[in-house]
């Protein structure tokens, strides 16, 4: 299913660099999208979650593939598995984005490990983007893309995890194709699981629409950040399985401590997500 390792590590050292600018329009339209889940944040600081939106890779409509991402075999690896998605990130803030700031991010293809999951054969990608404003790095961020077979959405669900009856803190989003169509636009995300339903259920074998992880994660990061009035200069986190469709999203979170803040998003069905940790 897959090519020949030595093949996959030529990819491993190339880099890709791309420029932006946070405009006032971003910045409206990150806020719109987000609405009452935006946390306030220090007087000119940008929403955590913003550099997601920002450096976005852009192709040429013939460089697609049939998911509507970037082909591969350019900046990453022709993985001959058909399904991607954004598995993880581990994000330290450096400094703040603001509005007007010129951001250039470095994108560095540093791993790529082949495993046996419970559904098949899966590749894993790893991603180090340095991002940088005029003044220095404002963002370190290595990311985690994993490719899978077409046949991994359609194996059995396993029973949902038992809730935090601990957890102090908990919110309740409302997910609809409207939020994931406004988050897609806002990243450039072409990827047809978000937006497209027909594919998403008869190609890619989901549910319904998928809920991004990334618009999860910014969820999560901005939650930390209105209990604590604060920003955390570290947030990880790692998807543990697909939300799909139009849905109540409950996101919980422990009370900060030592080692930090340990968070979680759970579907409508009670099963978690995505998991997070945040530090300050």
């Amino acid at each position: 299913m897959s090519l020949d390792t030595s093949t996959l590590q030529e990819w491993v050292g190339r880099t890709y660099e791309v420029e932006d600018v946070v405009t006032p329009r971003l910045l409206a339209s990150f806020g719109a999208t987000l609405g009452d889940y935006a946390a306030q944040t220090a007087e000119g600081a940008a929403t955590p979650g913003l550099h997601w939106c920002l450096t976005p890779d852009i192709a040429d409509r013939r460089e697609l593939g049939p998911d509507g991402h970037p082909a591969k075999g350019s900046f990453l690896p022709p993985v001959l598995l058909p399904r991607r998605m954004w598995a993880a990130s581990d994000v330290r803030f450096m400094a703040p984005i603001r509005s007007g700031d010129r951001i250039r991010r470095r994108s560095t293809l540093t791993a790529i490990e082949e495993k046996q999951g419970r559904t098949g054969p899966l590749t894993f990608v790893t991603v180090r983007h340095d991002i940088a404003n005029d003044a220095g790095p404002v963002i370190e961020e290595d990311q985690t893309i994993v490719y899978r077979g077409a046949e991994a959405n359609a194996a059995p669900s396993a029973p949902p995890a038992n809730p935090n009856p601990t957890a102090p803190h908990e919110l309740s989003v409302d997910v609809d194709p409207v939020l994931l169509f406004r988050y897609s636009a806002l990243t450039f995300n072409g990827h047809r699981i978000h937006y497209d339903a027909p594919y998403a259920t008869t190609v890619e074998h989901y549910p319904g629409l998928v809920i991004h992880g990334p618009l999860q994660a910014t969820l999560l990061v901005n939650f930390a950040t209105a209990i604590v009035g604060a920003a955390p200069r570290r947030f990880s986190f790692r998807g543990v399985r697909p939300a799909s469709g139009p849905q109540r999203l409950l996101l919980s979170a422990t009370s900060p401590g030592q080692d930090g803040m340990a968070l979680e998003v759970r579907s409508a069905d009670g099963h978690v997500t995505v998991k997070a940790t945040a530090q300050w």
